[in-house]
């Protein structure tokens, strides 16, 4: 009785600490686009914006790693560690900033509910996990949903199908971020060094693009105020956001982990919707409904694997 208390406590606990962290990792997510609309409307330059404030943030993580003496001695497998995932990081964030200004927050941030289903259709396919066909089913109902959101918004924004397509791929590239980052994390190294790593890494990879497509306007980051604040802004948010996003994925995994893209569709839309006054995209209620439908049945099929017996059990 006591050992079965203790296992159900041991149990507990984890998972309301994911939990906890999937709902802040989810909305501190939303409001980094917020952010970025916000910058928008400043007139910043955003692929400066994004690697000041994804540098910034690894400078505060590399501090606050080497004040808890929890960094490890950088070798070629954190090297690549870094670069690799700081890349992955970087070219979607790189994709919302830049596509807010013709699509909107909030189909931004709807597009991040779709990386749990490419997560696990990944993680099937490279067999971390076994193919269940509720899950399946789960995922195709979330993808319908998707198209035809997405036919809705295109068909709604006169020359926006390129940028309805950029921001397609974002799930896709977050995707392949999750299931990387769980292939190759370094057991030895704690989340807020890793954090800090590929968020240096994310900085490294979008400096080159930053200085050529938008060269001359560094200085305008911090040429007023409200520039500025927004850039601090920013900084605080992804550094609190990808310390807790590297706790969670330790805690759950890649496929429970990629629900902050739920998270923070929900969040961000509610917020593109109310305080930034953008218009609701059409045939959202069915396509609502088609992904609402799918992620009760993919996590459903979660269900079901937990408490299916083991093939060894006697």
């Amino acid at each position: 009785m006591a050992s079965s208390a203790l296992q159900r406590k041991g149990t507990f606990l984890p998972e309301w600490r994911a939990l906890g962290c999937l709902l802040l990792v989810g909305t501190l997510l939303a409001m980094s686009y917020v952010v970025a609309k916000q910058a928008e409307a400043s007139g910043m330059p955003k692929l400066h914006l994004l690697v000041v404030s994804m540098a910034g943030a690894g400078l505060v993580l590399l501090g606050i790693a080497r004040l808890q003496h929890r960094t490890s001695q950088l070798s070629p497998r954190l090297c690549e560690y870094a670069l690799v995932s700081g890349m992955l990081l970087a070219f979607p964030n790189a994709m919302g900033f830049l596509a807010i200004r013709h699509v909107g927050a909030g189909f931004v941030s709807l597009s991040l509910a779709f990386p749990i289903l490419i997560t696990w259709l990944l993680v099937v396919m490279l067999r971390l996990e076994p193919l269940i066909k509720i899950r399946l089913l789960g995922v195709l109902f979330g993808l319908a949903g998707g198209v035809l959101l997405t036919l809705g918004k295109a068909s709604g924004i006169e020359g926006s199908w390129g940028w309805t397509a950029i921001v397609l791929a974002m799930p896709a590239v977050i995707a392949f971020g999750n299931v990387y980052r769980t292939l190759r994390w370094r057991s030895q190294a704690e989340p807020v060094f890793l954090a800090a790593l590929m968020l240096l890494g994310a900085g490294a990879s979008l400096l080159p693009f930053a200085t050529v497509f938008e060269s001359g306007r560094a200085v305008s980051l911090i040429a007023t105020k409200t520039s500025a604040w927004l850039v601090l802004e920013l900084i605080a948010v992804y550094t609190v956001l990808y310390l807790f996003f590297f706790l969670l994925q330790r805690l759950a995994g890649p496929v429970y982990f990629s629900q902050i893209g739920t998270v923070a569709a929900l969040v961000g839309s509610g917020i593109a919707i109310l305080a930034l006054g953008e218009t609701l995209p059409n045939y959202l209620g069915p396509a609502a409904a088609l992904i609402g439908l799918g992620t009760i049945l993919f996590h459903r099929g979660a269900r079901l694997r937990r408490t299916k017996p083991s093939a060894t059990t006697t």
